[in-house]
């Protein structure tokens, strides 16, 4: 089963699981999110969904965090089945900064509603069922780090609003990653659920960037989610 705990310094999320685990959700996510052509306008999303997949995929080859997780197995058993077997399992593991994994939460209902209404799937649909237990994951570990009030703020803007990605810039989930990094642990957990919230409000600074972008694209012929912004990530990154 899969795991997502916050980390040390709360940077970002631990996503924990083993090898069956990870490899059912990032197939979940790829069959979900389609081909890139059928939804072009959520291209933008649908790549730094992908890109997380990429961070899960690196795990699974064992390039990140390596965990040993209890697999239920005591010494009774192992007697009443005459068997030698080790009582832990190797899980995989990989850390994904706050407002990434936000946002590709948020930005998967975009693609669940897209894969119900074009391949008019069914809501008991596997794939379906795998990615809503990551999304829930997810909110659970983002529940036990904000007041309850604005967790349910949260919750409510959510619901509230269909699409959640349509042409969205996602350069700025970049941006919000850069200011999310340069706060202290203490900061992090104060504006962690503005964060949140800034992911679904279109402000000023969204609007702003975004224009920019738009600009841009229509000066260079790209798609909006192609331009590239000037922006580093710092080489190491304190969990």
């Amino acid at each position: 089963m899969i795991s997502i705990q916050s980390t040390e310094q709360l940077t970002g999320v631990q996503i924990c699981g083993d090898f069956w685990d990870l490899d059912e959700l990032i197939n979940a996510i790829y069959k979900v999110t389609g081909d890139a052509n059928k939804y072009y306008d959520y291209q933008g999303p649908r790549l730094r969904i992908l890109s997380v997949c990429y961070k899960l995929r690196h795990a699974m080859l064992g390039e990140h965090q390596l965990e040993f997780v209890s697999n239920g197995v005591n010494k009774n058993t192992l007697t009443q089945h005459e068997l030698i077997f080790p009582n832990k399992n190797i899980y995989f593991a990989t850390d994904i900064l706050w407002p990434e994994i936000i946002f590709s939460a948020i930005a998967l209902n975009d693609f669940i509603d897209l894969h119900l209404t074009i391949n008019n799937a069914s809501i008991w649909n596997h794939e379906i069922a795998t990615i809503r237990k990551f999304q829930a994951a997810i909110a659970d570990c983002l529940e036990q780090e904000v007041k309850e009030e604005d967790y349910g703020v949260f919750l409510t803007m959510l619901q509230a609003k269909s699409p959640l990605t349509f042409l969205f810039a996602t350069q700025y989930v970049d941006a919000l990653n850069l200011e999310y990094i340069q706060l202290n642990k203490e900061e992090r957990k104060a504006q962690l659920a503005a964060f949140a919230l800034r992911l679904l409000v279109e402000d000023h600074e969204y609007v702003a960037l975004k224009s920019l972008l738009m600009e841009a694209a229509i000066a260079t012929k790209q798609p909006l989610h192609a331009i590239q912004m000037q922006l580093s990530y710092p080489e190491e990154i304190l969990w």
